[in-house]
């Protein structure tokens, strides 16, 4: 795993000692109290007790915490409290039995943000998020054999800094819509809309997801049911397309952005995804017109 050093600026340049947390409940009551700002996701619950059935009744345990990101997929957190600790087995083992209780966990939604927010629920793109002080030498090998949507976040802390780490960005494509659908009939999955739409738009679309790949290994993909989101920590750029353009949405401040007929203020327009600036792209030539925008949606988030 890599070594990260840390430096302090102000006020004289000092290297910062990074330190694990001693305890690390400390660490896991800190990101519940404050998952959205660290991970984008909204915590639910803690020592979430999973419901005996006949397949798990000798394998119950508790999820260390749950939430919902915002792009309304459910979120697992587990806690690496011991070197001998298998983080990784433990949240492969929870995200299989939330897979197969998902009326548990709409119900913990309805409870904790109410219905309209349970019946936003996206199960294309469920994830683990592993987080420990360390890692061994296996296990990122190991995540890339997995082809699960699991991340390993690495923590540290210098006195008033704390420090996450991601060891890898993994990327979830959805699975098939089934016959009898699963969203509105209006509403086409973004496989529907890439397949229905021309050549020259699909090429848009590649062109996007190339060019963002390529500004850092850190980026991923989640394919949700109705568009792509490309990510670091949480959404940098959505994706849609339909039959006459690519429609994009930056997380990025409108008020920072110069506007024109295919750079919007999409804030208090209703869309699917996140992000405040809404580009329309029928052409190559305005995909490189607006590339400087997609570099700041890197590197400002």
């Amino acid at each position: 795993m890599s070594d990260i050093t840390l430096f302090r600026l102000e006020p004289k340049i000092e290297q910062v000692d990074l330190k694990a947390v001693k305890l690390e409940k400390d660490i896991q009551k800190l990101i519940e109290q404050n998952m959205e700002t660290f991970f984008g996701v909204r915590f639910l619950d803690t020592e979430y007790v999973i419901t005996h059935t006949d397949e798990y009744e000798s394998q119950g345990g508790r999820i260390d915490s749950l939430g919902i990101d915002e792009n309304n997929c459910p979120i697992i957190f587990e806690y690496k409290r011991n070197d001998n600790e298998n983080v990784i087995n433990q949240g492969l083992f929870y995200l299989d039995w939330l897979m197969s209780h998902k009326a548990d966990f709409k119900l913990l939604v309805m409870e904790k943000l109410g219905a309209k927010q349970a019946e936003q629920i996206d199960w294309s793109s469920p994830a683990v998020y592993c987080v420990a002080n360390s890692f061994g030498k296996y296990d990122l090998h190991a995540i890339k054999q997995m082809n699960r949507n699991i991340r390993l976040v690495r923590y540290a802390n210098g006195g008033d800094l704390l420090m996450f780490e991601y060891l890898n960005a993994p990327s979830t494509t959805a699975a098939a819509p089934k016959a009898s659908g699963g969203h509105n009939s209006g509403d086409k999955t973004f496989i529907e809309q890439y397949e229905g739409t021309t050549d020259e738009l699909r090429g848009i679309v590649d062109e996007v997801r190339q060019y963002m790949a390529s500004l850092g290994n850190d980026v991923s993909e989640n394919e949700l049911k109705l568009y792509l989101a490309i990510k670091k920590a949480r959404n940098i750029v959505c994706v849609e397309v339909n039959k006459t353009r690519v429609i994009l949405h930056l997380h990025l401040d409108p008020n920072t952005v110069e506007l024109n007929d295919i750079v919007t203020d999409d804030s208090s327009k209703g869309h699917w995804g996140t992000g405040d600036v809404g580009i329309s792209l029928r052409t190559f030539d305005e995909l490189e017109s607006v590339k400087p925008l997609l570099d700041r949606a890197y590197l400002e988030n």
